[in-house]
């Protein structure tokens, strides 16, 4: 792999980022869903997009979230949710917004540890991977107290990127990711027209208990 010309030097003031403004565009922009390059897309293992480009956008993360919260409770998937972010500028929101809406459907979401005082709260990759494994160890493919999760990182991607990835209790088929692109696709459109999917406000009396992952070292000072 060839090194980059800019590797090991500063950043070029036209490659710095506004974050402020990035962010705005993730709640103010209304995503064109008769642009395909605007609606729900997953790849690897799930969506990334542009907050300012109308491709990762506060509607696309209600409409992925209501998706996932419908397919747990279709497959009968009652266990915890564990939810990790990384430092990109379009995570944080993006997890308060998968937060809301997953409250609001009932789901007990498992966090890192720290969050509420004062630690950034960013969780490794493998750190929910390896907290879905070890809680469905011993637990057969058809027990409802299987756990999934959600890691929001656009991975290698610049830092204008955002990303929003799940991962099921067992590794999903090929099918079962495009259906699951399929549903958040069509509740993409409807988001923007009728704004039909549940969302609640974080520190609302109802909300579902919200627990933690343990802090650790890794954990707590590394970044996805």
């Amino acid at each position: 792999m060839a090194i980059h010309e800019n590797a090991g030097h500063k950043v070029n003031l036209d490659d710095r980022i506004n974050v402020a403004r990035l962010i705005t565009d993730y709640y103010a922009i209304k995503p064109d869903m008769t642009d395909s390059s605007c609606r729900v897309s997953f790849g690897t293992s799930g969506h990334r997009g542009v907050a300012s480009r109308g491709s990762f956008n506060e509607m696309h993360i209600v409409a992925i979230s209501q998706a996932v919260a419908e397919y747990r409770k279709k497959e009968n998937i009652n266990g915890p949710l564990f939810l990790g972010m990384d430092s990109h500028a379009l995570s944080e929101p993006a997890f308060v917004t998968a937060i809301e809406v997953l409250a609001a459907n009932d789901v007990e979401v498992v966090i890192q540890a720290g969050i509420d005082k004062g630690h950034y709260g960013y969780t490794p990759t493998p750190v929910i991977s390896h907290a879905i494994l070890s809680h469905n160890a011993k637990l057969s493919d058809a027990d409802p107290s299987r756990s999934d999760g959600i890691v929001i990182t656009p991975s290698h991607n610049p830092p204008i990127y955002g990303g929003f990835k799940y991962n099921p209790p067992t590794p999903p088929s090929p099918n079962g990711s495009r259906r699951a692109q399929t549903t958040s696709s069509r509740k993409a459109h409807k988001t923007c027209d009728a704004s039909p999917c549940r969302t609640i406000i974080c520190h609302h009396r109802s909300t579902p208990p919200i627990t933690s992952l343990p802090t650790s070292p890794i954990s707590r000072t590394s970044s996805i």
